[in-house]
């Protein structure tokens, strides 16, 4: 009973956050900086990124049970993935380019773009997370891969409303029954479920910042529950995934 409890609380600490911190940017911030139009044509605003930022780092800060390193790595790779999203988010409004190639492209001519910023910074904080939890080198570098992949993929997922964050509740709740990943896998969910109606009704989007926070929680989550042969797996699965759809960018260029 014990390990049902704590998922209960880190996911309600989690939803608990990011309702307040969503509801009080509503109210306190109307600037026209924090509106994007979506693929429908509707404006929409982007604070349901900060608050999935919060919400999720919050919920791995405080979970009850879980190892100070893992809570501490939980709350880094969440908060460095949502501020570089929330970097490119603004930076990067009206860049046209798309993909790891686009972005890499540019940075071997001297431009830096706010995608390469992003790349390099989650990329940086999800190194940092996976060596703090994981302890043998090579298993290091798999939860870097995995944390930054999952990190992305989500983003991926955030082009329709509800789809990156639908993803993540199924994503989580699955988490959540391998009881090593439990905890972690609660602060996705408890946030997701929070801003999910939201999203759904086209009020906010995730935006990069949102869904590079989630998609690190969820990360760390697959990382803390698995040992090499299914981290392996995860970041082949997750690298073959980002791959394909760089080319797929690439080719619609």
């Amino acid at each position: 009973m014990i390990m049902p409890r704590v998922v209960g609380k880190v996911a309600l600490c989690g939803a608990a956050v990011a309702r307040g911190v969503y509801e009080g940017r509503r109210r306190a911030v109307r600037t026209a900086v924090w509106e994007r139009t979506n693929h429908a044509g509707r404006t929409v605003d982007l604070h349901a990124g900060p608050a999935a930022a919060a919400g999720a780092a919050l919920a791995l800060a405080a979970a009850p049970g879980l190892p100070p390193r893992v809570r501490a790595a939980g709350a880094l790779a969440v908060l460095a993935a949502g501020a570089c999203g929330a970097y490119d988010d603004f930076a990067g409004a009206g860049d046209p380019r798309r993909g790891f190639r686009a972005h890499l492209g540019a940075l071997r001519r001297g431009e830096v773009t706010s995608g390469a910023v992003k790349l390099i910074g989650i990329g940086a904080a999800a190194c940092a997370a996976g060596a703090v939890v994981k302890e043998r080198p090579f298993d290091k570098a798999l939860a870097a891969v995995v944390i930054a992949g999952s990190a992305h993929l989500v983003n991926l997922l955030d082009v329709r409303p509800g789809r990156a964050a639908g993803a993540v509740l199924v994503m989580a709740a699955a988490g959540t029954a391998h009881r090593p990943a439990a905890a972690v896998a609660a602060a996705p969910l408890g946030t997701a479920a929070a801003l999910i109606a939201d999203d759904l009704a086209e009020r906010t989007m995730l935006g990069d910042t949102g869904a590079h926070a989630l998609g690190a929680g969820l990360g760390l989550a697959a990382v803390t529950g698995s040992g090499r042969a299914a981290l392996a797996a995860h970041a082949a699965a997750l690298v073959a995934v980002a791959l394909a759809m760089d080319a797929r960018n690439h080719l619609c260029e």
